[in-house]
């Protein structure tokens, strides 16, 4: 991954330096993987332009037609939460930015990511590709089905709220495979791992969120 910038390296690394250690490391995510991720992952190159200046501020920032970049510490425990080792083939629900997708380009051995909005999966793929991946593939699409055609998947993240675990979606996790979505309302959702052990299906609420609606057939109807 090469890094394009209009200030020096030392500038920009030393905001990702501070919000690795004041906004993740002190939350209490701790994988060295996910830190070193989220230290090496130019976030300012995902921002639009008039946002820019805070990319690294904690909190979410607007992406562009109606939808949000997550605030650093929510990408890094969401990524966490999969408990990535570097093997996984991961799908990933709302590209965005790409700003999330890179981070899990950098831990995991395939990505897929979809996005609804072919404008937002155009920006993305382009900016995925001019820092080097080669491991990420973007797809437009309805990303509340999932993706069956590359399934299944050892970890699956929605960046959007959904009114319901989509079963379909369960349905596409491997073995031991793990599935990190935010479940509620339009307005205010929890963050919730379902895990696939066979046929034991288990799931566990980590914490309280806020996210876009997910925006599909198995989500919130458009």
């Amino acid at each position: 991954m090469t890094e394009n910038r209009t200030e020096g390296t030392d500038y920009y690394q030393s905001l990702r330096d501070e919000m690795v250690e004041h906004q993740i490391e002190a939350r209490g995510v701790h994988d060295p993987r996910v830190l070193e991720a989220m230290r090496r992952i130019p976030r300012h190159l995902f921002v639009p332009e008039p946002n820019r200046p805070r990319a690294y501020e904690d909190m979410p920032l607007p992406a562009g037609e109606g939808q949000t970049i997550s605030q650093p510490y929510i990408v890094a425990w969401m990524t966490d939460l999969l408990r990535l080792d570097g093997h996984e083939t991961v799908l990933e629900i709302g590209t965005g930015t790409g700003y999330q997708t890179a981070v899990l380009g950098m831990l995991a051995r395939k990505v897929y990511t979809m996005e609804r909005l072919e404008p937002l999966a155009k920006s993305a793929r382009r900016r995925l590709e001019k820092l080097g991946f080669k491991n990420i593939e973007v797809t437009v699409g309805d990303g509340s089905k999932g993706f069956p055609e590359h399934a299944p998947y050892h970890g699956l993240i929605v960046t959007a709220g959904s009114p319901q675990v989509p079963q379909v979606l369960v349905e596409q996790l491997a073995e031991g495979g793990r599935l990190v979505i935010p479940v509620g309302t339009s307005s205010m959702q929890m963050l919730t791992i379902v895990e696939k052990h066979g046929d034991i299906i288990s799931s566990t609420e980590k914490g309280s969120c806020v996210f876009v609606p997910l925006v599909g057939k198995y989500g919130w109807r458009p």
